[in-house]
């Protein structure tokens, strides 16, 4: 990737302005159905799995949300409700992913953390891309990823970072941090997509090249 993850998290913050009090209160939202399923799952069975349901369709709503507000789309607390239209993949996707990763976690911790990462790009495909199916959009996930997994493990580290910052704001800061890292890592998806598409542009007039040649 061309873009270093300063940079990337300057962009991400450029991409803010103007718009934080709708991603604030849009990751409110999206939290309080989170959190109500979840609390209700510790006394309802039922809950319980109605949250594993919503997980999926919920996590391509907030992408969707964050590409739109990335690239100055526009956006809307509807956007997090989008992954419904979506629901069945968007289902299948987050209960593969969830399956995967704790196979690798079976074996060592950091497999797992390692496939979690391969993983990441998966919701992000899914926005684009509708019609991508739950595995092909893993799959390209961790093509994508191969290659750039130390680079998301670091922005990572840097998200935990301010996360640990926000802590001496007495949680307050958290208000400003969930919508921004969403914002932020669909920034490095954006970077990260573009490079793979310049490569694959590249493979395909390479391709071409010694077609030319043996002909």
């Amino acid at each position: 990737m061309k873009t270093e993850n300063v940079e990337l998290m300057r962009m991400a913050r450029k991409s803010m302005e103007g718009k934080w009090v709708l991603a604030i209160g849009t990751f409110i939202i999206y939290i309080i159905i989170s959190a109500a399923i979840q609390g209700l799952g510790a006394y309802f069975s039922f809950a319980g799995f109605l949250g594993l349901v919503i997980s999926g369709p919920l996590a391509l709503g907030i992408n969707i949300f964050a590409l739109n507000i990335y690239r100055d789309n526009e956006a809307g607390v509807e956007n997090i409700f989008e992954g419904f239209q979506n629901f069945v993949n968007a289902f299948a996707a987050y209960v593969l992913m969830m399956i995967f990763v704790i196979l690798w976690t079976l074996l060592l911790i950091i497999p797992g953390i390692m496939a979690g990462i391969s993983y990441s790009q998966t919701f992000f495909l899914m926005a684009d891309d509708p019609e991508l199916g739950p595995m092909d959009a893993i799959d390209k996930s961790k093509a994508m990823m191969d290659g750039y997994k130390m680079k998301y493990f670091t922005l990572s580290l840097r998200i935990l970072g301010l996360a640990l910052l926000c802590i001496l704001t007495l949680g307050i800061g958290f208000f400003f941090l969930l919508p921004y890292a969403q914002v932020l890592l669909a920034a490095f998806y954006e970077d990260l997509k573009g490079e793979s598409e310049e490569e694959a542009v590249s493979y395909t007039h390479l391709r071409a090249h010694e077609t030319g040649r043996n002909l």
